[in-house]
C-alpha cells in the first residue's frame, strides 16, 4: 500500500490548513420572482475554497417533537459541545462522544412545527400540561410514544394546527433560544454555528390513510442574521411559499437558503417535473427554487439518495444503503422522482423547455442525529430517534431477547424496515478561505461542497479545457486549477473540445484506503434521463480497462470474524486528469466524482460481534464508505 502522507505538497494543496403568518399560494407568473440578490461570492482570492471544512447542518433537540416523545432531553448548546468534542448523555442513559476530531460547523435544526411545545407539556404547572391528551403522553412504553408520535405528525402533516396547543409565543422562545445558542457558541475560526430549522412538510398520497407520503422536508439555514419568527408547515405546508417568504426575508439583509433531504423517501415529489400543486413549471418557478435551493442532502442517517439499482442498473454500487419506506410506515416511495442522479439528468430537459434548471444543486452529507450528534462511526453507532433505537436488540442488528440466532426468531417490525436499514451517515464539507459564517455560507452558495458517509475523506474537482497531467505535479496545483477552470458547483460554456476534470483524493486515515475513483455523468437524451460512470482513478498503481471503464478488483477484503481489512491494498491519496472519452458538444451534462474506500464492516456487523451472535441474515455485512463531489455542468446551450 502506498504511503499514508504522501507528498508534503498533497497535504498542502488537497487537506487545506484548518483554521409568519400563512401566506396565500398563488399562479407564478412566467418571469423572475422579484427579490434582492443573494450574497456576493467572495471577490479575488477569496472566493477560492482554500481549506475543507467538515459540519453537520441537521441536527435536533428536545424542541423537535418527534425527538421530545423518544425520550430525548438535550438541548441546542448539547449540539454545540457535542461538536467541540465534549461527550453528551443519550436517552438510553450512555455517553456519546463524536468520532475523530471536533466538527467545524454545524446547526442546531429542530422542527419548526411545535418547536418547544412538547417540552412546555410536560412541564408540570404550565398551561399546556394541563391539556387533556398531555395526561399520560410521556413516557418509555413504546405504544405509548408511537400513538403520540402520530397525533402530533398528523397535525405537522396537513399543516392544520391543534389550537389548544399552538402557542406561537412558546415557538418564537424556543427559536429564539436556539438562535441565541448558536450567537452564543459561534467561535470564529473554530467553530461555525448557524442558526437553523427544519420546514417539515410531507404530502400525502391521494386516497391514502391521511398519514403516509411523500416526504418534502428542507432545513433552512441562515447566514448570519435570523428573524423572529420562523415560518413552518402550520403556515403553509407548500415548499413555494416557504420560499417566498425565503425571498422576503433575504430582502430585509437576511440571506438564507433551504437544504432538501430524503428525496430518497419523497414518493417522487422531491424531483417531480411539476409543482406541489401538480401544475407545470415555468422560468419563474424554476429561478427561485433554484436560488433558494442550491445544495442537497444526497445522504444521511435515513438512507442514500444518489441513486437506485432500479434506476442505475448498470452501477454496481448503486445499492448503498438503499432506505426506502416512506416516513412511519412500510409502504415503499414512488423511485422516479426521488433520486439525485435521475433529478441532474431530467433538469436539462427542464431547462431545454423553460430556460432554467431547477436542479442544479450542489450536495452535501448530514446525519438528521435527533440525540444532540452524529454516530459517524460504523464501530460506535447509536442510531437515531432516541430510546426506540438505542441499542443492537432494538435496532434489529442483533436477536431479540438473548438470543445467538436468528433462527426461529420472531423480528420486530419496526426494526426490520426501519432501524436496521439506517445507516452511519453522512457529514457536509465546503471549500471554503476561512471557517466564518459568511465564507462556509457563500461555499454552499455557489456549491463548493460535497458530500461524505461519515468518513473525513477529501477530494477536490476543477472542470476546464486546457489542463494537462503535468499540473498533478505542481506546488501550485490548486492556483492553476482555479485560474484555468471552475470547481466543484461550477459551469463549463459550450467548447467543441471535449472538457478536463484535475480529481484528486486524500483518504482518511481513520477509515480505510481509498480504491477507486468514478466520475459519474448525467444528462437527458432520447425522452429519458441517461447516465455513465466511468472508473478514472485505481488503487494500486492500476488503470482502468478502456472497454470496461472499470478498475481491476484490487483484492481488499475484510475478516467478518473481527472486521479487520486486508493491509495490502488501497491508497491514501489518488489523483488524475480525465477526459470524458464520448464527449458530443451539442448535449450538456452534469460530471460529479464518488470516492469509493475498500470495504469495511457495516455497524450492524460491529453491534454483532459486539454482541456475540450471528449475523442478520439480511442486512448487509459490510459497506464501502464514499464521498460525492458537487457536479461541474457542462452547458451546450
Amino acid at each position: 500500500m502506498r504511503s499514508l502522507i504522501g507528498s508534503v505538497a498533497a497535504i498542502a494543496l488537497l487537506a487545506g490548513c484548518k483554521g409568519g403568518e400563512k401566506l396565500a399560494s398563488k399562479e407564478k407568473a412566467d418571469q423572475k420572482p422579484t427579490q434582492s440578490q443573494p450574497s456576493p461570492q467572495l471577490a479575488g482570492a477569496a472566493v477560492t475554497g482554500e481549506n475543507a471544512y467538515f459540519g453537520d447542518l441537521h441536527i435536533h433537540t428536545k424542541n423537535s417533537f418527534d425527538a421530545y416523545i423518544f425520550n430525548v432531553r438535550t438541548t441546542p448548546d448539547d449540539v454545540y459541545r457535542f461538536a467541540k468534542g465534549e461527550s453528551v448523555r443519550h436517552p438510553a442513559g450512555y455517553d456519546i462522544k463524536i468520532w475523530g476530531d471536533p466538527l467545524d460547523f454545524v446547526g442546531t435544526t429542530d422542527h419548526g412545527a411545535y418547536m418547544g411545545i412538547l417540552p412546555a407539556m410536560d412541564t408540570e404547572g404550565h398551561p399546556l400540561s394541563k391539556v387533556e391528551w398531555a395526561q399520560g403522553m410521556f413516557g418509555t412504553d413504546p405504544e405509548l410514544i408511537t400513538r403520540a408520535f402520530g397525533r402530533i405528525g398528523d397535525s405537522v402533516r396537513s399543516g392544520v394546527p391543534y389550537d389548544e396547543i399552538y402557542d406561537r409565543d412558546i415557538i418564537d422562545d424556543a427559536w429564539k433560544q436556539s438562535v441565541d445558542a448558536a450567537d452564543r457558541h459561534y467561535a470564529p475560526g473554530k467553530l461555525t454555528t448557524f442558526s437553523a430549522y427544519e420546514y417539515t412538510s410531507v404530502k400525502t398520497r391521494e386516497g391514502g390513510d391521511g398519514f403516509v407520503g411523500g416526504n418534502l422536508h428542507r432545513n433552512v439555514v441562515f447566514r448570519d442574521k435570523a428573524p423572529k419568527r420562523l415560518f413552518s408547515t402550520l403556515d403553509s405546508t407548500n415548499p413555494e411559499d416557504l420560499w417566498d417568504w425565503m425571498d422576503n426575508e433575504r430582502a430585509q439583509g437576511r440571506d438564507v437558503m433551504a437544504i432538501p433531504h430524503n428525496s430518497n423517501v419523497s414518493d417522487g415529489l422531491m424531483f417531480d417535473l411539476v409543482t406541489y400543486e401538480g401544475n407545470p413549471m415555468n422560468k419563474a418557478y424554476a429561478d427561485q427554487r433554484i436560488l433558494n435551493e442550491p445544495i442537497v442532502e444526497m445522504t444521511q442517517v435515513k438512507g442514500t439518495s444518489e441513486t437506485h439499482p432500479a434506476l442505475s442498473p448498470n452501477d454496481e454500487w448503486a445499492n448503498f444503503e438503499i432506505y426506502e419506506d416512506l416516513l412511519s410506515s412500510y409502504t415503499k416511495s414512488k423511485i422516479t422522482g426521488s433520486y439525485v442522479r435521475e433529478a441532474l439528468a431530467n433538469g436539462f430537459k427542464i431547462e431545454k423547455e423553460i430556460g432554467t434548471n431547477p436542479f442544479k444543486f450542489g450536495m452535501i452529507g448530514a446525519s438528521d442525529s435527533h440525540v444532540a450528534g452524529g454516530a459517524f462511526d460504523e464501530k460506535d453507532y447509536w442510531s437515531k430517534v432516541g430510546i426506540l433505537d438505542a441499542t443492537p436488540e432494538s435496532r434489529g442488528s442483533v436477536p431479540p431477547k438473548g438470543s445467538k440466532s436468528w433462527e426461529g426468531i420472531e423480528r420486530d417490525q419496526n426494526a426490520e424496515h426501519w432501524f436496521s436499514k439506517w445507516g452511519a451517515s453522512g457529514l457536509a464539507a465546503v471549500w471554503a478561505p476561512e471557517n466564518t459564517r459568511e465564507a462556509i455560507f457563500d461555499a454552499m452558495r455557489r456549491k463548493e461542497t460535497y458530500a461524505t458517509s461519515g468518513p473525513r475523506i477529501k477530494v477536490r474537482m476543477f472542470g476546464g479545457y486546457d489542463y494537462d497531467a503535468r499540473i498533478l505535479e505542481k506546488s501550485d496545483m490548486v492556483a492553476q486549477a482555479y485560474a484555468g477552470g471552475v470547481p466543484m458547483g461550477g459551469d463549463l460554456s459550450r467548447s467543441e473540445t471535449a472538457p478536463r476534470f484535475v480529481v484528486w483524493a486524500m483518504r482518511d486515515a481513520r477509515s480505510a484506503p481509498l480504491q477507486r475513483l468514478q466520475m459519474v455523468k448525467s444528462w437527458y437524451a432520447d425522452g429519458k434521463a441517461q447516465e455513465m460512470v466511468y472508473d478514472i482513478a485505481c488503487s494500486d498503481g492500476d488503470t482502468p480497462d478502456p472497454a470496461t471503464h472499470r478498475c481491476p478488483d484490487n483484492g481488499a477484503s475484510v475478516n467478518l470474524e473481527n472486521c479487520s481489512v486486508s493491509d495490502d491494498s488501497g491508497d491514501a491519496e489518488l489523483k488524475t486528469v480525465w477526459t470524458d472519452p464520448d464527449f458530443n458538444s451539442d448535449v450538456s451534462f452534469a460530471y460529479y466524482v464518488r470516492v469509493l474506500e475498500n470495504p469495511s464492516c457495516r455497524w450492524s456487523t460491529w453491534d454483532a460481534l459486539s454482541k456475540g451472535t450471528d449475523l442478520h441474515p439480511d442486512l448487509p455485512p459490510t459497506i464501502q464508505e464514499r464521498a460525492y463531489t458537487s457536479p461541474i455542468w457542462y452547458n451546450a446551450q
